[in-house]
C-alpha cells in the first residue's frame, strides 16, 4: 500500500488515508447559517475518498467573519445546520472537523470575486478588531480598533463557546484558525502587533493570545479527539529564519498545551512577502516543524500531485496531505490519485453506485 494510502490514527480518531480536504470558504453563508450549497458540497467531497473533510472558516463571532457570506457558530441556530454537514460528511466515510476563526483586521471584506477588499462601513461593513491599530493595508485598509483586554477575554470566550457547539454538532476534529494574518496571527506579528502590555513586544508578549485561546479551549474540547491548528510559521518578509525559529518555539508551546497536530502554512501577515509559490514548496518547512517541535504535522499548497502527495508522506515531512483546489476541480480526486499511484482501490475510494460501473467499464 502507497503510503498515501495508509491509515493514520490521532488521539482516539483514524482516517482512512492521509489525505486530508483544508477549510475553503465558500462564501455562500446568510447570517452565518448552512444552505443547500454548504450541505452539498461537503457531501460530494466526503463521498470522493478523502479521511478527513475540514469545513471552511466558520467565525467565532459576527464581527470575526472574514465576509457577509462566511458561516458562524455564534449561535444554536448554526450550530444546527453544521450539525446536518458533520453528519453527511461521516456518512460520506470522511471524518468530520471544522475550523474556527476570527478575521480580525481583515474582517468586514467583500467576496474574492466582488473585490475582497474592505466594505465601507456605509456600504454593510463593520468595525474591526485587532492587537493593535495597525492596517493590514493595500486592499484592507480600514484600521482596527486596538483590543482592550476585556475585549480579548471575551474572543477568547468565543472560541470556547463555538468549539462547544462543534463538539455538540458532532465534528470530532477541530482545527483553531491562528493563520493567514487573522487575528491570532496578528498577535503574533511583529507588523500587526504594536502592544506595550502582557499581549505584545516580547515572543512570550505576542504568543500569549494564542497559548490562552488554545488552554481554554482544550478545557472544553474532548481529549480522545484531535485539537489542531493552522499557523503561519513563515511570512517571507526578510525575517525568516527569526520567525520561522520563534513559530517553532511557539509550537513546541502549544504542543505542551495540548495541541494534536500543526497545519503548517504561511502567516499572509503582510501585503509585502514574497512567497515563492512552487510544488510543495512548504514541504520542507513542515518538516522542519515536524522534527524541532515534536509535534504531527499537516499542510498544503502545491501538493496536488498525487506522485508528490504520496512522496511527502513517505518521506515523512507531513503526516497528512491537505489537498484543496484539486477536489473543487475533481471531487473524486482520491479515486484518480489511487490510480495514478497504482494503487489496488480500496472499497470506499468511490462510493458503490459509481465504483460498480466505473470498475466494470474498466474491465472492459
Amino acid at each position: 500500500m502507497t503510503a498515501l494510502f495508509k491509515p493514520y490514527t490521532l488521539k482516539g480518531v483514524t482516517l482512512r488515508n492521509r489525505i486530508a480536504v483544508p477549510p475553503m470558504c465558500q462564501y455562500s453563508a446568510v447570517d452565518g447559517l448552512v444552505n443547500d450549497w454548504h450541505e452539498s458540497h461537503y457531501t460530494s467531497i466526503a463521498r470522493g475518498g478523502p479521511g478527513l473533510v475540514i469545513v471552511e472558516a466558520t467565525a467565532v463571532a459576527p464581527e470575526g467573519r472574514i465576509s457577509p457570506g462566511c458561516l458562524g457558530l455564534w449561535n444554536d441556530e448554526q450550530a444546527a445546520g453544521l450539525q446536518r454537514v458533520a453528519a453527511a460528511i461521516k456518512a460520506g466515510g470522511a471524518v468530520p472537523g471544522i475550523q474556527i476563526a476570527h478575521a480580525g483586521r481583515k474582517a468586514s471584506a467583500n467576496k474574492p470575486w466582488e473585490g475582497d477588499d474592505h466594505i465601507p462601513s456605509d456600504a454593510g461593513g463593520w468595525d474591526i478588531i485587532g492587537p493593535s491599530a495597525v492596517a493590514f493595508g493595500k486592499h484592507l485598509p480600514k484600521v482596527p480598533q486596538a483590543m482592550s483586554k476585556d475585549d480579548i477575554a471575551r474572543v477568547t470566550q468565543n472560541f470556547v463557546d463555538a468549539a462547544v457547539r462543534a463538539r455538540d454538532a458532532g465534528f470530532e476534529w477541530l482545527e483553531l484558525h491562528f493563520a493567514h494574518g487573522y487575528l491570532a496571527q496578528s498577535f503574533f506579528s511583529v507588523e500587526a502587533n504594536q502592544r506595550t502590555d502582557e499581549y505584545g513586544g516580547s515572543f512570550e508578549g505576542r504568543s500569549r493570545f494564542i497559548l490562552e485561546t488554545l488552554a481554554a479551549v482544550r478545557k472544553v474540547w474532548p481529549e480522545d479527539l484531535p485539537l489542531t491548528a493552522r499557523f503561519g510559521v513563515i511570512e517571507y518578509d526578510g525575517r525568516d529564519e527569526q520567525t520561522l525559529n520563534e513559530a517553532i518555539a511557539l509550537t513546541r508551546a502549544m504542543r505542551e498545551g495540548g495541541l494534536d497536530m500543526l497545519n503548517v502554512s504561511v502567516g499572509f501577515s503582510t501585503p509585502n512577502g514574497n512567497v515563492p509559490w512552487g510544488s510543495a514548496f512548504l514541504a520542507p518547512i513542515a518538516e522542519r516543524v515536524r522534527k524541532e517541535a515534536g509535534v504531527p504535522v499537516a499542510s498544503s499548497w502545491g501538493i496536488d500531485d498525487p506522485q508528490v502527495a504520496n512522496r511527502v508522506v513517505a518521506d515523512q515531512q507531513m503526516d497528512l496531505v491537505m489537498i484543496g483546489r484539486a477536489f473543487l476541480s475533481n471531487p473524486h480526486y482520491a479515486y484518480h490519485a489511487a490510480m495514478a499511484l497504482k494503487q489496488e482501490q480500496p472499497s470506499w475510494v468511490l462510493p458503490a453506485p459509481y465504483a460498480h460501473w466505473l470498475e466494470r467499464y474498466q474491465r472492459g
